[in-house]
């Protein structure tokens, strides 16, 4: 997708982009990255990339695009951070803290008469982050929620149901 693109996608969506897991506070992220792509390199999935250019000041930076591919905290990352952007102490998934994913009932299938439970099965906290209310509609748990946007990912519908609010970027807890 071509810098503009990317800029007109995110700008007209309200495509968040979350930073790796285990980051510290935004600003403490932006004067401790090095952008020296370690934790880009180790991630098996190829979920973080470095900002392209759209992103100004920032670009270069480590982001994760939970739409295209979210993070499946496998938790190699954080280690790797030679500078502490990355807390290197992090080591158990539940403590990470990403963002936060929120539900649009208007457009989740579930709570429109469509059986679908794909956020609740695909959650990497499974049982935990999403549950079923009634067995049939996800309730996202604000507290156990770590943020890597798979329940954004695998949404089947037309419109992505399920949003992952940016812990680092102003857009959640």
């Amino acid at each position: 997708m071509s810098v503009l693109l990317h800029w007109l996608y995110r700008l007209a969506t309200g495509a968040p982009y979350l930073r790796p897991p285990g980051a510290v506070p935004e600003s403490e992220f932006l004067r401790r990255c090095i952008k020296c792509n370690k934790c880009i390199q180790i991630c098996p999935y190829h979920s973080i990339v470095p900002a392209d250019s759209s992103y100004g000041i920032k670009s270069g930076f480590p982001v994760i695009h939970p739409h295209e591919i979210p993070c499946y905290v496998c938790m190699k990352c954080p280690p790797v951070c030679p500078t502490g952007a990355l807390d290197t102490a992090l080591k158990d998934k539940h403590d990470v803290a990403m963002g936060l994913a929120q539900i649009d009932h208007d457009l989740c299938l579930a709570y429109n008469g469509v059986i679908c439970r794909a956020c609740f099965e695909r959650c990497p906290l499974y049982r935990e982050a999403i549950v079923l209310e009634d067995e049939m509609f996800p309730v996202v748990q604000g507290d156990k929620c770590i943020g890597c946007g798979v329940c954004e990912n695998v949404c089947p519908a037309e419109r992505t149901a399920i949003r992952v609010k940016s812990a680092h970027t102003g857009g959640a807890r």
